[in-house]
């Protein structure tokens, strides 16, 4: 899935879940509007308590796309059915910072 694919999900409201599997100082100094902070190292762990619906569209991002490939290898061994990684957030358009809200 391309960003400009999730942009248009968003703008017409259709429900997914966004993970950024970044350290917390990654996701403080820019996100995509919305997403649940998982650090990659954590999702083994914390992601039957954070992403209760193993059937819903999970999208996992990071910087580059290689701890998001890993999250969603992880997701998906889990039993979660719907994992996309979307890969580097680099090019997002829209990223909010923390000290923004």
């Amino acid at each position: 899935m391309k960003l400009q694919e999730l942009k248009g999900k968003l703008d017409r409201g259709e429900t997914v879940v966004l993970v950024d599997v970044r350290t917390p100082q990654e996701h403080a100094g820019g996100h995509i509007p919305g997403s649940i902070l998982l650090p990659v190292s954590e999702v083994a762990d914390r992601a039957g308590t954070v992403l209760k619906d193993k059937e819903a569209e999970i999208l996992v991002y990071c910087a580059s796309g290689a701890r998001s490939a890993r999250a969603a290898r992880v997701l998906a061994g889990m039993g979660y059915t719907r994992v996309t990684n979307l890969g580097s957030i680099r090019n997002w358009p829209l990223l909010s910072s923390a000290a923004h809200h």
